[in-house]
């Protein structure tokens, strides 16, 4: 017999084994697949929380102490994706086109209310393409000034500054930020005449505050803590409903001649409209759950982020009711940050 035909029923056999062994990948791959789609959630894999501000930032602080301890209560890891960019519409935009499963979810804050009044038009509609799981925390802002102004109280500021027309400027993180804005409705309650000043970001304001190139600023309390224990920022009011357990000696705002007034750079998660409601159920429980833990508490503390909680239902008229605010806020500064 020819040498060649002697190899055949070799190389037919070696043949079939690759064929059989194919199959049998094909066949775990997809009984794998088919298992993940089966999989209660969130076994089938790990959750992703879309953070649409940069790294170290405060809200992405209090996301990951979250995503941590959440991780730990559903046994998934839980990864954090920051997508900073555009008042926070760029990581907003990739979540609302995101599958609606429970393992993409949207670590949001005020700025999902501002975006809508601050430009023409945005990528996604808030009440249309997301369902609300939970408000988790909020950075109050303070009202706070450069230590060389003669005040000690709001009552002197304000009269100060309505002695001195024109001649104080107040800072912000940025045209449209929450502190800008914050800010403005200080100065439109009172009636003084300051000129607005925009930074990129709360530390270069903050820097600039203390060496005196600006008056006062609403600024996140976290963003100011060390310029106030160093006395190189005076704290004279809170912006919370009630006095902070870190400041207990500073009153609100709303006790200083701004009735009702409360405002902070809240946050909340939010999931892809369509999310299955037993996941969203699930996630807000967990939230919930989280947000008792006393080691998480702490951190917040540390932060001056004072945890929420809610509902699914109340944060959805929560949000309602902020778009509504700051639709009216924005339109009385006119501020625009489309290009």
């Amino acid at each position: 017999m020819p040498h060649h035909f002697r190899n055949r029923p070799r190389v037919a056999l070696k043949g079939r084994r690759l064929a059989l062994a194919a199959a049998a990948f094909l066949a775990a791959s997809f009984t794998q697949q088919a298992a993940q789609a089966q999989s209660p959630w969130p076994q089938a894999k790990p959750i992703t929380m879309v953070v649409p501000f940069p790294p170290g930032g405060p809200t992405d602080l209090v996301a990951r102490v979250l995503a941590q301890k959440m991780s730990e209560q559903l046994g998934q890891s839980i990864l954090v994706d920051n997508r900073g960019g555009a008042n926070g519409n760029i990581g907003a935009t990739l979540v609302a086109k995101a599958a609606a499963d429970g393992y993409t979810l949207l670590y949001n804050t005020s700025s999902i209310t501002l975006s809508p009044a601050l430009y023409k038009s945005v990528p996604y509609d808030v009440q249309r393409d997301f369902t609300p799981i939970a408000l988790t925390a909020v950075v109050p802002l303070a009202l706070v000034v450069n230590p060389q102004l003669p005040v000690q109280t709001v009552q002197e500021f304000v009269a100060y500054a309505k002695a001195n027309p024109g001649k104080l400027s107040y800072g912000s993180a940025g045209n449209g930020n929450v502190t800008h804005l914050g800010a403005f409705q200080v100065v439109r309650a009172f009636g003084i005449d300051a000129a607005h000043v925009p930074y990129k970001g709360s530390a270069p304001a903050d820097v600039d505050l203390a060496g005196g190139q600006i008056g006062f600023m609403t600024d996140t309390i976290n963003s100011v803590i060390p310029f106030i224990h160093d006395k190189r920022i005076r704290i004279l009011a809170v912006s919370t409903a009630r006095r902070m357990s870190l400041f207990p000696d500073v009153p609100t705002l709303a006790e200083s001649g701004m009735p009702g007034f409360e405002v902070g750079a809240w946050q909340g998660l939010l999931a892809p409209t369509g999310t299955p409601p037993a996941v969203v159920q699930r996630l807000n429980a967990e939230v919930k759950k989280a947000l008792q833990n006393p080691d998480l508490r702490a951190k917040l503390a540390q932060q001056g982020a004072e945890p929420l909680g809610s509902t699914p239902e109340e944060y959805g008229a929560y949000i309602r009711k902020e778009l509504a605010r700051w639709s009216s806020v924005v339109k009385a500064t006119g501020v625009s940050l489309d290009q």
